[in-house]
């Protein structure tokens, strides 16, 4: 079986990138991770990501190092840009190069709650259902097309830890399958 080859840009902990490093320790399961890329040297899942043995780099500066980026994506053959946690918005001319082939999770049921904070945009709305979203990058932000979801239900005692974490739990499932159907297509 041909594996994808996925490129991860995190900013944080790393804890999307580390349900897909599980994945793919999976003989069956159709992708490898090929680099990870953080704008942010202290970002905990750069320990992770060397512990697992996979290529990471550092790209801070402002504006974003995205040519950077691009150069490092393309010397590891990578098929697919997953965003895990990444904090930083890509630009469009970075998106055109990569069209159709970077994605994002994002903790709410798109198209509602875009951007920051969603889970406590999710709790000031009252919302009794919200969760989690798969779906591919565009200039516009949480936007793209959605590749998958999972619902979670907000509880009368919520607070923004407690939905995040219960959000966090479907998000790792989610990113694993979405990069499974990405696979599939690809393949074919």
């Amino acid at each position: 079986m041909k594996k994808i080859k996925l490129g991860i840009l995190i900013s944080g902990r790393g804890s999307n990138m580390q349900a897909l490093i599980k994945a793919c320790q999976d003989q069956s399961f159709p992708a490898e991770i090929a680099c990870v890329i953080t704008n942010n040297g202290e970002a905990a899942g750069l320990k992770i990501a060397k512990q697992a043995g996979i290529s990471a780099f550092v790209v801070e500066g402002r504006p974003l190092g995205t040519d950077k980026i691009h150069e490092i994506l393309v010397q590891h053959k990578v098929d697919l840009v997953c965003l895990a946690g990444f904090m930083r918005i890509l630009k469009a001319d970075f998106l055109s190069k990569w069209h159709d082939k970077v994605i994002n999770i994002h903790p709410s049921l798109l198209p509602s709650f875009k951007g920051l904070n969603a889970q406590e945009q999710a709790l000031k709305a009252g919302v009794k259902i919200t969760g989690c979203t798969v779906h591919y990058v565009t200039p516009e932000v949480d936007a793209g097309t959605i590749i998958v979801q999972a619902a979670v239900p907000v509880l009368p005692n919520d607070n923004i830890q407690s939905l995040s974490e219960r959000i966090l739990v479907e998000e790792h499932k989610c990113y694993v399958e979405a990069v499974r159907l990405i696979a599939a297509k690809i393949a074919n």
